[in-house]
């Protein structure tokens, strides 16, 4: 179970300073802990030690960076079922997703401990004409300065770890405000950071109401802002944030394609379907929202896709035997069901779900979807999904594109060339080919494009991110 009451970190250093943020079991809505807020003196005090650190950590070298990574590495192994019953508890997360995600959250530091010694630079040669015979250029990279993180509460261990383990690796000190929600497992990171001997002011971990964060988004002594959550949210942040660099990692209403050649195949594109779009309760920007069918397998996807959907164990998080376990919120849930209402008031059919009790959201399958309702232009942020039929490929691609959105999107095909069709239409971060759009590795560049966002995550270019190129211009002789 969890701790009674959890400190925040400021300056590496656990502060008891109050219980006054409640973290709740999603599941039971009974308060589970209690964690310490930081208020706007506090994170005034963080930022402070972060750039008092800089001179510190621009001497702490890549082989001490790679052990307090690998350090990391160990003792998250050795709190492997801590950190995912923690997770299990605060976010609502189903036991055997909330392992995977510490499993994730253990890649992610393991690639970092990798690239914190390779990170690499460059000789150029300067001579181009005669005016510059004899000289010579070299660039390295260089830490860009301290960084304010904000992360959110669907992956609250990965995603914080695609922000911290990036910034330690490239040196840099951080300020991280956890999603309020679901703080705890960045609160146990700190607690395995404190163990280290990263110079003191490296990291703070401060837990914060948004309305009393705004030193976050503002403080001109930050160098970049990388924030994952709401596109409203992230582009009103980007408005606030001055000079400093920004990433955003936003939003997405992902699509699958599935073209018409598979059908020997269709269970294997079925059980991938209903994983991305229901695992975790559908609370993932690339889960698979859409889903668009070429009509000679539409009738049997179709089949199979409700069978499977109607399979999908409901229940508590705790149980190993669940799939979907409860959003966030019950008002997240009033929110979508809301949303899907308005959906068959236009003219949609449910074919599979659709029963809603408090944060409880069955896995739901709707065809018919009118383009313009918000369950088709919107993130639905839950457990549900709309199957459409279509006739041609590149009018398939044109359905994709007809978002706001573009992070990652899906396409099951035995074609080549639709293959690099879709890689060169498909106006998105990423293309996934033969399986959904919610696959991810830890080291490969994930971001979006449109109100997805901006920038890449993925270690070496976050690390890209919070570095700087420093270039040296050597006269041979003089």
């Amino acid at each position: 179970m969890l701790n009674k009451t959890y400190p925040y970190y400021l300056a590496n250093v656990a502060v008891a300073a109050n219980t006054d943020l409640e973290v709740t079991d999603k599941f039971s809505g009974e308060v589970a802990t209690r964690v310490a807020m930081a208020d706007a003196a506090a994170i005034d005090k963080a930022i402070g030690y972060a750039v008092d650190a800089m001179p510190a950590l621009r001497a702490f070298p890549p082989f001490k960076r790679q052990a307090v990574l690998e350090h990391c590495v160990k003792r998250f192994r050795e709190r492997y079922d801590e950190l995912a019953l923690a997770l299990c508890i605060e976010a609502g997360k189903p036991i055997n997703d909330s392992k995977g995600e510490v499993t994730r959250l253990i890649d992610t530091f393991k690639v970092a401990a990798e690239e914190s010694v390779r990170i690499d630079g460059e000789i150029i040669n300067l001579e181009i004409s005669p005016r510059a015979k004899g000289y010579h250029g070299y660039v390295k990279r260089v830490p860009l300065g301290p960084c304010s993180f904000i992360s959110p509460f669907n992956f609250p261990l990965n995603l914080t770890a695609h922000k911290v383990a990036p910034a330690i690796a490239a040196g840099v000190p951080f300020v991280l405000k956890p999603a309020s929600r679901t703080p705890v497992g960045a609160l146990i990171m700190g607690e395995i950071l404190a163990e280290t001997d990263l110079p003191k002011g490296a990291f703070s971990i401060l837990p914060a109401h948004r309305d009393g964060a705004d030193l976050f988004t503002t403080d001109e002594r930050f160098k970049l802002l990388s924030f994952t959550g709401s596109p409203a949210v992230g582009w009103e942040l980007k408005k606030k944030a001055g000079k400093k660099k920004v990433i955003l990692e936003l939003g997405g209403n992902a699509a699958a394609i599935v073209d018409g050649d598979q059908g020997e195949k269709l269970d294997y594109v079925v059980d991938r379907l209903a994983f991305g779009a229901f695992y975790q309760s559908g609370q993932s920007c690339i889960g698979v929202q859409r889903i668009l069918v070429h009509a000679k397998v539409y009738d049997a996807l179709r089949e199979k896709l409700i069978a499977k959907t109607k399979s999908l164990i409901m229940g508590d998080p705790k149980d190993e035997k669940t799939f979907v376990g409860p959003m966030i919120s019950e008002s997240e849930s009033k929110r979508l069901a809301g949303w899907m209402d308005s959906a068959v008031q236009a003219g949609a059919k449910i074919v599979a779900g659709g029963k809603v009790e408090g944060a409880m959201f069955e896995a739901t399958l709707l065809e018919g979807v009118k383009r313009g309702t918000d369950l088709y232009r919107k993130e639905a942020f839950g457990p549900v999904a709309i199957l459409e039929r279509f006739d041609d490929f590149d009018a398939a691609l044109a359905t994709v594109n007809d978002s706001d959105f573009g992070l990652q999107a899906g396409v099951f095909t035995d074609s080549l060339a639709h293959a690099h069709r879709a890689w060169d239409v498909l106006e998105v971060g990423g293309v996934v080919i033969n399986d959904v759009p919610s696959f991810r590795v830890d080291n490969m560049p994930y971001g979006g494009v449109k109100d997805s966002g901006l920038g890449r995550e993925g270690v070496r270019y976050a690390i890209e991110d919070m570095t700087e190129m420093r270039l040296m211009v050597m006269r041979e002789t003089w």
